[in-house]
């Protein structure tokens, strides 16, 4: 294997981040094995985006077998492309529909996790807005040769404004979407910081009341628990309209919808995803993909998943003609296969040089000691393990990690002596185990 060339910085937030059985949010691609087809089919899926259409995927598999892995790949991918991204978790507080605003939550979720390329960890908002104005001054000065202090430069900047803003006024809630917009120009233009956070509390769906928001910008609506999707669709418009290649959304842990007991609660918000799935499949929505990261339950359980519904089960139910062997990668569901032995020898020759690489010693395990402790894996808890390489990721750099601290133990007495205990598979429940979320 090539000489490793990562900094201390991203090999120690890997080391952490798959220690404590999570996903890392960047490295990705130093630990990244079989799943270039999978990846292959979603960046496609972001060149139809950038195109102006849209995209709906779920990515399906259990606990552990790399819904989250993917879905945090595709994530840094499309930032690097230059689309923004909103990410978020469901649980049992957010939702897609709900009683107590939980539609709204996920969507204020979203929103406080928007992110792009130079602002990657979230809260890119403000960043996207008047990284927008500074673009359009510039032109304006560009064309114009006005000064931005000369008269009738900020007049000529709202103009510009209005241009792209009536682009999405024809959209449902497009004009008060506008008119937000404009208010948070016109508060910037004369530094006005009550309007300009008006506009932001509104754009993130954080005014309670109708009165509040007619009080505070003039617009007689507000973002809620019915309407909060159609302001994403809004949002995808205007970021494409404003210089990015569109909005991309990735919801993980949808398994929490299954979960809900109440059947009407549990149908309205299968209901809600429909109208998601419809509106992005006929190219209702612009510029705009979601990603849906679920377990099989959720989709195929007769009598909670998304099969209870015969509408969800015709679109969703694998056509007669896959085989085993035989995937498609371009339906809206991917489902995920688990890994195969050579690329969990792969991965773990990787896991070998990174933690080399951060404690700065010379690696000693050789590819007969990582057969080995395959092979032991295979042996105390079945071929199956192989489904979950997450467990096998978090034992091996437990492993590592004690051979590190302890160099007078040996890694075939370690790994073959009595004491040692392997992690439990992860299994299909329906039990959030944040231990088992980390995934390959």
């Amino acid at each position: 294997m090539a000489k490793l060339k990562i900094s201390k910085k991203i090999s120690t937030a890997l080391i952490n981040s798959l220690s404590a059985g999570v996903v890392p949010r960047f490295g990705l691609e130093h630990i990244a094995v079989g799943r270039e087809k999978e990846l292959k089919s979603l960046l496609q899926n972001l060149d139809d985006i950038g195109e102006g259409v849209a995209a709906f995927r779920f990515i399906i598999g259990n606990y552990g077998s790399g819904k989250s892995f993917i879905l945090q790949m595709i994530r840094n991918r499309a930032m690097e492309q230059n689309f923004v991204v909103a990410d978020a978790d469901l649980s049992s507080e957010r939702r897609l529909a709900g009683t107590n605003n939980e539609g709204l939550a996920t969507y204020r979720e979203l929103m406080s996790r928007l992110a792009t390329k130079t602002r990657p960890d979230g809260g890119a908002l403000v960043s996207i807005l008047e990284g927008w104005i500074n673009k359009i001054q510039q032109e304006v000065a560009k064309d114009s040769g006005i000064r931005p202090n000369d008269e009738g430069f900020d007049d000529k900047v709202e103009t510009k404004i209005r241009e792209v803003v009536q682009y999405i006024e024809d959209l449902v809630h497009g004009f008060d979407f506008g008119s937000v917009i404009v208010a948070y120009w016109r508060g910037y233009r004369l530094d006005d910081d009550d309007l300009k956070n008006a506009a932001l509390r509104w754009l993130r769906g954080e005014f309670n009341t109708k009165t509040e928001a007619k009080a505070a910008l003039g617009v007689r609506v507000i973002i809620d628990d019915d309407s909060w999707y159609d302001y994403i669709k809004l949002i995808a418009k205007f970021v494409a309209e404003i210089g990015y290649k569109g909005l991309l959304v990735l919801l993980d842990e949808v398994v929490h919808i299954y979960q809900i007991s109440t059947t009407v609660t549990r149908e309205k918000n299968y209901n809600r995803l429909l109208a998601m799935f419809n509106d992005t499949m006929q190219c209702k929505a612009e510029h705009l993909g979601i990603v849906i990261g679920g377990t099989t339950k959720f989709l195929e359980d007769p009598n909670r998943g998304l099969f209870a519904d015969p509408a969800w089960r015709r679109r969703t139910k694998e056509s007669r003609f896959v085989q085993a062997g035989v995937q498609e990668y371009l339906g809206p569901v991917m489902r995920l296969n688990p890994l195969t032995e050579d690329e969990i020898l792969t991965l773990l020759q990787g896991l070998v040089e990174i933690h080399a690489l951060n404690f700065g010693y010379n690696k000693a395990l050789t590819n007969s000691d990582l057969k080995d402790f395959i092979n032991e894996i295979v042996n105390r808890l079945g071929a199956e393990a192989l489904l979950t390489p997450g467990e096998i990721v978090r034992d091996f750099i437990s492993v590592l990690n004690i051979l590190y601290q302890n160099p007078e133990i040996s890694f075939s007495k370690l790994i073959h002596g009595s004491d040692f205990q392997l992690t439990a598979v992860g299994k299909n429940t329906d039990v959030d185990d944040d231990a088992a979320e980390f995934s390959l």
